[in-house]
């Protein structure tokens, strides 16, 4: 589990000595997970493995609002249609989440015991029949304006700038307190997980259970804040849906082999790090492979074993397989191994696959295939590269343009792979 920072660390670990309920939330500003959210997600998955009570709270509410931690620009409000088929969809996502980690975890470990169930709620449950002067006099009177700047950098920033922030974004912050202490009262809930921007968000909370329920039962334990790294690029920045790079969990909006690729692009800085926050293999293992790979980084065994267990517990073996003829597909140079239906499947979401007739294909030059199919932009630039030793049939330089593509030269007589240069590929397939 890789924590960057918690509220009282002494407390906290004999706070861990009896069963707790921990949650982390998100809220339903996309239909998918996204690689994002796995450092939190499996912040749970390892509560959970060791016996505690795990929560999933989608924000059907404040996904109405926004939050502007992190931000520097207002976010655009979700229609709230938008919202609920969200949750609707979020909710599936974080269940096969869990459902295929535990497999994965059980696989590692099969000496765990049972894990108890995850939960998920949606705080639209609890939020939707607030009165707002109620809240205001319940909640509100127990906030400070200049302790909320202090706590989130990025509204006191906004509150600085031009354009300013919006009451609504700025009363993010009492609303994810409110869950917080909602989840306490009802549920028994005493520790939040979160992206280290959710940091002030969270404490937000703590400090509402404190004042709010004084010396309740069970109060004199604590309640606790537990924040994980964000996921960034080499240039600092987030991961997600709002800076449009996201690397989504569900295979129809990124497929396996870009799933798997992302994470075999992990830079050698990196990899290490990544592996123990993404994966469940033992420390010793981790360091005698990033050792090996020190000695030979060029052969990137780091990064090869982070994208098989990442693509594996998020994607299963059928996942892992089909990322994997992919990838030979495309950056290989053996296709020996490679049948045709293992490659239709493994690029079946993907552009570069096109399904084709034998009237289509049989017969005809290569030259005038690929600039039929788009692989070159015309029938004279594809006879050029064709001369020029640039046009490949599965992975094998065809420099004659009159060579006519039949049955026998394709893999399981079903699929042609063509190249043009290094790497530019266009997989036909026969109907």
């Amino acid at each position: 589990m890789y924590v960057l920072t918690c509220s009282s660390p002494d407390d906290f670990a004999k706070h861990l000595q009896k069963t707790r309920t921990i949650y982390a939330g998100i809220d339903p500003t996309a239909k998918s997970l996204h690689a994002g959210h796995l450092i939190p997600l499996l912040c749970l998955l390892h509560f959970r493995m060791r016996g505690h009570n795990t929560l999933a709270l989608i924000g059907g509410a404040t996904g109405l609002v926004g939050d502007p931690s992190g931000r520097m620009m207002e976010r655009s409000l979700s229609e709230r249609a938008q919202i609920e088929s969200n949750t609707v969809k979020l909710t599936d996502s974080i269940q096969q989440f869990f459902s295929r980690a535990t497999e994965y975890a059980l696989d590692k470990a099969p000496s765990l015991a049972t894990f108890s169930q995850l939960q998920v709620v949606n705080n639209i449950d609890w939020l939707k029949e607030l009165n707002l002067l109620d809240f205001l006099r319940s909640t509100g009177i127990h906030f400070r304006v200049n302790h909320m700047l202090a706590r989130d950098r990025s509204c006191k920033l906004r509150m600085s700038a031009h354009n300013g922030i919006t009451f609504t974004e700025f009363t993010y912050q009492l609303l994810q307190g409110y869950d917080f202490y909602e989840l306490f009262r009802t549920m028994g809930c005493t520790v939040q997980v979160g992206g280290s921007d959710q940091w002030g968000n969270i404490l937000s909370g703590i400090d509402l259970i404190n004042k709010v329920e004084g010396d309740c039962a069970g109060y004199n334990e604590g309640c606790f804040a537990l924040t994980t790294p964000l996921l960034t690029t080499s240039q600092g920045e987030k991961f997600g849906k709002s800076a449009g790079n996201a690397v989504w969990l569900d295979e129809k909006l990124t497929s396996y082999l870009d799933f798997y690729q992302f994470f075999l692009r992990t830079t050698d800085a990196d990899v290490e790090k990544y592996l123990k926050m993404f994966t469940l293999l033992p420390v010793e293992e981790i360091d005698a492979v990033v050792r090996e790979h020190e000695i030979q980084p060029e052969r990137r065994l780091a990064q090869k074993l982070l994208a098989k267990e990442v693509t594996l517990m998020i994607h299963g073996k059928e996942g892992l397989e089909a990322a994997r003829v992919a990838t030979n597909v495309l950056f290989g140079t053996d296709y020996s191994t490679l049948h045709a239906k293992d490659i239709v499947k493994s690029l079946a979401n993907d552009p570069r696959l096109v399904l084709c007739t034998e009237d289509e294909l049989l017969g005809i030059t290569l030259p005038n295939i690929a600039a039929k199919f788009g692989l070159t932009s015309s029938k004279s630039a594809a006879r050029q590269l064709a001369l020029g030793n640039g046009l490949y049939l599965n992975n094998v330089s065809q420099p004659d343009v009159h060579f006519k593509l039949e049955r026998s030269h394709l893999i399981d007589g079903q699929v042609a792979i063509l190249r043009a240069g290094k790497d530019t590929h266009l997989i036909l397939a026969l109907r």
